[in-house]
């Protein structure tokens, strides 16, 4: 494998909220970035987000110079409106990513009227809080399935050859239904709060599990694998990311790939904040 070749990133990033907020999930964001370019990576060129909150009907990738920071979301701190990324745009990658696509058999474009929404530019403005990577956001197809995201991964994964990193904004686990204001786990390094459901759970440990070992196949029949699935996701838009990112670093040759859990936290009672990396 190329020494240079940087790994692609999930990261569950919570309620739009979350960012004002002390906690682990928080605190792990924050460090993430300054730690992986210090430690592991070099700095990357650019950066290409794939947001569970923006949906097409075929990919598409954002070509602005500079992306505006949407603030897709009501009923939120008045201050929460006021916060800006005004990271530059990654055009050229943006229509290079397209290109990748297109080659594999996708009908995919490069747009001018999207930016990043609070899925991209949240766990942005915490790993990159100077917003000086150029950055483009990906969009996700919900009604196409997982297998399909994985194989748009599996298009655009020379892209982390060119120092471009792919990271994955999502959730693990991710039942609004349950979501509860008042209900934090710090940790599953520490006793689940009680009112944790034993799906969530079960979920979110098949899932690490699943990464960990790399089963490409596990994650793109998971709904029919995995007994809590359609629990953990009534529907399966903040897990598509995550199809992306491993099957960007799916190995040609072998079809096997590497995974590492981050972070494994919890906020509102039900939503995992995990978050994986694969080389």
């Amino acid at each position: 494998m190329n020494s240079d070749r940087l790994p692609s990133l999930f990261v569950s990033h919570g309620p739009p909220d979350f960012i004002l907020e002390d906690g682990p999930a928080r605190m792990f964001l924050e460090s993430l970035g300054q730690e992986l370019t210090g430690r592991e990576l070099p700095r990357p060129e650019a950066i290409l987000c794939v947001s569970a909150h923006w949906d097409t009907g075929t990919p598409q990738t954002v070509a602005l110079e500079q992306p505006e920071t949407i603030h897709d979301y009501y009923g939120f701190p008045e201050e929460l409106y006021a916060l800006q990324y005004p990271a530059p745009g990654a055009p050229v990658m943006a229509h290079e990513a397209a290109g990748l696509l297109q080659a594999s058999g996708f009908e995919a474009t490069a747009v001018m009227d999207w930016g990043l929404d609070h899925g991209a530019w949240i766990p942005l403005m915490l790993m990159y809080p100077d917003a000086d990577i150029p950055v483009a956001q990906l969009s996700i197809q919900p009604e196409r399935g997982m297998q399909h995201h994985i194989n748009v991964g599996r298009a655009l994964a020379p892209l982390r050859d060119q120092g471009v990193l792919i990271i994955a904004s999502g959730g693990a686990v991710h039942n609004l239904r349950y979501f509860s204001r008042t209900d934090t786990t710090p940790s599953l390094t520490s006793p689940p709060a009680t009112s944790l459901p034993d799906w969530a759970q079960r979920f979110d440990d098949w899932l690490a599990d699943i990464v960990e070992r790399g089963d490409v196949e596990a994650l793109g029949g998971y709904r029919q694998q995995q007994p809590d699935a359609v629990m953990a996701h009534p529907r399966d838009e903040h897990l598509l990311p995550l199809g992306v990112v491993m099957g960007a670093a799916v190995d040609d040759e072998t079809g096997e790939t590497t995974g590492r859990v981050l972070h494994r936290s919890w906020t509102g009672g039900t939503l995992s904040m995990a978050a994986y990396a694969f080389d």
